[in-house]
């Protein structure tokens, strides 16, 4: 079988099954990722995408041909591999997934010790080498050990350790897995909470006969949100496809941006821990530093993207990091970011007032409007940076610590490249003015696609 590395990413690989990623890649990563990262044994687990299973058992022959102990923690979402890896101490984890990707996809994400992030910057753009062009070592003397281990309680009760369990109400809650790995997961955590769960898209099924597990997507998002006016439930959750973030809606079924999350779990942490840091991206940032600033904490900018946000993270000790992607990070898991404890955090805030989460949320986004992450394709992306920068940057502040920020007195915006696709990714936000944010969104849109 050929192969080739369009697959290798900043962060992670992914592409196609079988033409960008395939058995050969897989056992190939598994000859050289002992070598690598210095692994003797390592944990590895697949989402519920159709090729999973071959893609593991080829990456596994690879690890243990090399002398690799391999611990197999079956179907499972990224995050249990990032908890296996610190909570066992292993020397690193492979997750094979390629979370919101169309069902035709698969792919892979790696840690090593402590579940850190490898990434282009840490040894990413070694490993494409070695499986490009690298000659297969020698197969080592002693064959490595295959282990399969299920660790689901032991994550599960970590989980639930984030909130006083006994001070939740018997909320109803709409969960929408989206036929991805979180509805095993959310099984055997109903047994512990004291919500009613009304489970939407729940069984696990990689054809996604129910669409792409993306609740970014706008046509995604309306199954969740009618089972929740439906039911008359006090929030509705939705995840992707390996949970690796989550995405909540209001008792009305309105979808909450990621960006007013970040706030409201800054604030959460922040009233049992006060005086702690917390790590934001700076696409969007008036409403986390307020509510930040509000409670006793300490805001610290980093820029976007996981590894990023997790070296950030260990180096300031930061108790708590998001971004309005909906990626929540947390000092207690291994600084690694988890789907399934932002909507423990949110439930238990919710349990301890009598407002409801419209009522909570809309202060907020009332207070700073803001335009939602807009994607443009653009045939050069330096070019409109150079131009918006041209026209916007004289009358404003500007921080280049990711893209483009111009900040004004009542608006401000931030405009990047995307790592991971040819377009430009912009984001606009207003103190108070819902009228000047819709107006330069516009504007700026006008702008960056002439």
């Amino acid at each position: 079988m050929s192969f080739c590395v369009e697959a290798f990413g900043a962060y992670d690989i992914r592409g196609i099954y079988p033409d960008t990623i395939n058995e050969e890649i897989a056992y190939r990563i598994g000859r050289f990722f002992p070598e690598l990262f210095s692994a003797r044994k390592v944990v590895v687990g697949n989402d519920i995408r159709l090729s999973g299973p071959v893609l593991k058992a080829a990456l596994v022959k690879g690890l243990t041909e090399s002398g690799c102990d391999v611990i197999d923690i079956g179907q499972c979402g990224t995050e249990m591999i990032y908890f296996a890896t610190a909570h066992l101490q292993l020397d690193g984890g492979i997750m094979i997934t390629a979370s919101h990707n169309p069902k035709e996809y698969n792919g892979m994400k790696f840690v090593r010790q402590e579940a850190r992030p490898i990434s282009g910057d840490t040894g990413l753009r070694e490993l494409e080498k070695q499986v490009a062009d690298g000659e297969l070592p020698a197969k080592a003397e002693s064959v490595g050990r295959v282990e399969k281990l299920d660790i689901v309680e032991d994550y599960v009760k970590h989980t639930l350790s984030y909130v006083d369990v006994a001070k939740l109400k018997p909320l109803k809650i709409v969960v929408n897995a989206g036929n991805g790995a979180a509805g095993p997961i959310l099984d055997v955590m109903e047994k512990y909470l004291p919500f009613e769960l009304v489970k939407v898209h729940h069984t696990p099924d990689g054809n996604f006969p129910n669409g792409v597990p993306n609740p970014l997507l706008p046509e995604n998002r309306e199954s969740t949100a009618k089972a929740v006016r439906e039911s008359g439930a006090d929030a509705g959750i939705a995840w992707d496809g390996d949970f690796d973030r989550c995405f909540m809606f209001d008792e009305q079924g309105n979808f909450i941006e990621g960006y007013y999350m970040v706030g409201f779990l800054a604030k959460a942490f922040l009233q049992k821990n006060p005086g702690e840091k917390i790590i934001y991206d700076p696409r969007l940032i008036w409403n986390t530093e307020e509510l930040v600033k509000e409670n006793g904490g300490i805001p610290v900018m980093s820029k976007s993207g996981h590894a990023f946000i997790k070296e950030k993270m260990r180096e300031e000790n930061a108790i708590y990091g998001g971004e309005m992607s909906a990626h929540h990070y947390f000092r207690d898991f291994s600084y690694c970011d988890s789907g399934m404890i932002p909507w423990l955090l949110v439930l238990e805030l919710l349990s301890n007032t009598d407002k409801t989460l419209s009522e909570l949320m809309k202060e907020r986004m009332d207070r700073y409007p803001c335009s939602g992450e807009i994607n443009s394709k653009v045939k050069d992306a330096d070019e409109v940076l150079k131009r918006i920068e041209a026209e916007y940057g004289p009358k404003g502040k500007i921080t280049r610590l990711d893209g483009l920020s111009v900040e004004f007195e009542d608006w401000r915006f931030n405009l990047r490249k995307s790592n991971t696709e040819p377009v430009i990714r912009l984001n606009v936000e207003t103190r108070q003015n819902e009228e000047l944010m819709q107006k330069k969104t516009s504007e700026l849109l006008t702008g960056i696609r002439a």
